[in-house]
């Protein structure tokens, strides 16, 4: 017997539980778990089930596309670790965290390499025997620096997801587009508050009470894609802008291996810069 993740997302209408329950029920399959979730604003229905039993995947996809709605996305997938690349830059904090977890089997990921503009994080990385590739951006403008990092990317086949664990450079249109939906990034500041290059002084010059960590996945507009996860902890007025930023990189690597794990179990659906999660 083998297990499937069942990933429905369609517009709502009655009815559609039970077709998908008795879809599973024909095909003899066992539900082992199953979460819905309605939109009513926007009259959109999600579930995600995972069932286990002897079938096709293809069959009972098209089976379930057949008597869902015509605009039903649908996915039916067997969990196996996905692929995985990690681009850094300086910071360990938030890759070493990643790093540690992958090592204890708490990901479901293969580590295909860290990828960074400095080799700094090389001998941190080497410790786990992951490949760490250098591309400098030293004299180069930074679409001449993002070219090779897309050539670099092309090496390595069916990318699952680009995990930013505090790359401090800004990705272009391009890039993104290249991979949609499947760059995470950590932003060290709880989102939609304090975007851009330091929130940490943003916040302590604001008088924050709190301070958090977002992980969203990567859109063209800079720290303003679907979110993931987010966390706080509370400050209070002895903390300085760099007291904060201490405490928030305890924050920002719990937030991100938190959003990987999530990605990693389909446990994501995207829609309308939003997201469900189950």
């Amino acid at each position: 017997m083998s297990q499937y993740r069942v990933l429905i997302h369609a517009n709502d209408e009655k009815g559609l539980v039970f077709k998908v329950s008795s879809t599973f029920y024909n095909y003899n399959l066992n539900i082992l778990s199953n979460s819905e979730f309605v939109d009513k604003e926007n009259n959109k229905f999600f579930m995600r089930s995972v069932v286990d039993g002897d079938i096709n995947p293809y069959e009972l996809q098209q089976t379930l596309k057949d008597i869902l709605p015509e605009s039903a996305n649908i996915e039916v997938i067997e969990p196996k670790k996905k692929n995985i690349i990690i681009m850094a830059t300086k910071e360990m904090h938030a890759l070493g965290d990643i790093l540690i977890r992958h090592e204890a089997g708490e990901l479901e990921a293969n580590i295909l390499a860290v990828i960074s503009n400095y080799s700094d994080l090389g001998s941190l990385v080497s410790k786990f025997n992951i490949p760490y590739v250098t591309i400098s951006h030293e004299g180069l403008d930074r679409a001449e620096h993002e070219n090779k990092v897309l050539e670099c990317l092309r090496e390595y086949k069916d990318i699952d997801y680009i995990v930013l664990a505090k790359y401090m450079r800004i990705l272009t249109a391009r890039f993104v587009e290249a991979y949609e939906d499947k760059i995470i990034n950590i932003h060290h500041s709880f989102l939609p508050a304090f975007i851009g290059a330091n929130p940490y002084k943003q916040a302590y010059d604001r008088g924050v009470k709190i301070i958090g960590a977002t992980s969203h996945f990567v859109n063209n507009n800079l720290d303003e894609g679907p979110i993931i996860s987010q966390e706080v902890i509370h400050i209070d007025h002895a903390y300085g802008w760099k007291d904060m930023q201490r405490k928030g990189k305890d924050v920002e690597k719990i937030v991100l291996s938190r959003a990987l794990k999530l990605a990693l179990e389909d446990r994501i659906f995207v829609y309308a810069n939003k997201t469900v999660i189950f």
